[in-house]
C-alpha cells in the first residue's frame, strides 16, 4: 500500500443517545467492511439501522471516489459523539414539572484499506 488514507463518512442528529449507539459500534469496530455489514444486518438493536446505512455510505464513497474494492476495506475507527439535547417538560406529581431529555448523536466512521501480507 503506497499511501495511507482514510475514507470518512458521518451522520449527524441521529435521534438516539450515544450510549445506545456505542453498544452497536463496539460490535463492528475493527472488522472487514463486508463482515461488518453482515453483523449489523442481524443485530436486533435500533441503532444498527443508522449505523449500517452509514457504513454502506462509506463503502460507496470508497468505491466511487477512491476506486477501492469493498473487499479490501476495514472499519478503522467508529465513534459516536453527543449531539444537542432537546428538553421539554411534563407535569409530575404534586404540581411539579418533570424534565424530559431527548438526546441526539453524531456518528462517524473511518474506513481504511486493509494491509496485504507481502
Amino acid at each position: 500500500m503506497a499511501g495511507e488514507f482514510d475514507i470518512k463518512a458521518n451522520v449527524r442528529f441521529v435521534p438516539m443517545s450515544p450510549q445506545k449507539v456505542r453498544l452497536v459500534l463496539d460490535l463492528v469496530r475493527g472488522l472487514p467492511a463486508t463482515e461488518a455489514m453482515d453483523v449489523l444486518k442481524f443485530t436486533p438493536k435500533a441503532a444498527a439501522k443508522p449505523v449500517a446505512k452509514l457504513v454502506r455510505s462509506a463503502i460507496a464513497n470508497a468505491e466511487e471516489n477512491f476506486g477501492v474494492s469493498r473487499d479490501d476495506l476495514v472499519v478503522y475507527k467508529l465513534y459516536a459523539d453527543q449531539g444537542p439535547i432537546r428538553r421539554w417538560r411534563r407535569f409530575g406529581a404534586r404540581g411539579r414539572f418533570k424534565v424530559i431529555r431527548r438526546r441526539y448523536s453524531h456518528i462517524t466512521v473511518v474506513l481504511r484499506e486493509q494491509e496485504t501480507a507481502a
